[in-house]
């Protein structure tokens, strides 16, 4: 199916399966430590903006941008660096973040029954820089 052809909502689908795609080949696998950089807080302290890093390789890796399009969170640009807005305050949300990614790419290993914890979420840690 072309590009021309498909909906609005396919072609959604088909770039949060490009970016799993992308952060499952080059980035991350089940275990590894994602690094979040908190860069701003807006002045209500109800939303904040934060880059995703990982190491692997001897090599800092962003993944800033394939995590938007995994989390459908807006993709903006604070002070020179790539960040997602996040909104909520209240609890740890460098943790949610970096849950909900990996929520967002082991889920359905974990709905089969192959992963070694109970929940999908678990499968990276989160640490901040």
């Amino acid at each position: 199916m072309t590009s021309e052809t498909m909906t609005k909502k396919e072609q959604k689908q088909q770039e949060v399966q490009e970016a799993k795609e992308q952060l499952l080949k080059w980035f991350v696998k089940e275990g590894d430590t994602v690094y979040t950089v908190l860069r701003s807080v807006s002045s209500s302290g109800m939303s904040r903006t934060m880059s995703l890093k990982v190491a692997n390789e001897g090599r800092i890796s962003d993944l800033t941008y394939w995590a938007s399009k995994v989390l459908d969170y807006p993709l903006v640009e604070v002070n020179g660096s790539r960040a997602l807005r996040v909104g909520g305050c209240g609890m740890d949300m460098g943790f949610h973040v970096v849950y909900s990614l990996a929520r967002g790419l082991f889920r359905d290993k974990y709905e089969a029954g192959q992963g070694d914890v109970v929940d999908a979420g678990y499968s990276l840690s989160q640490a901040w820089l």
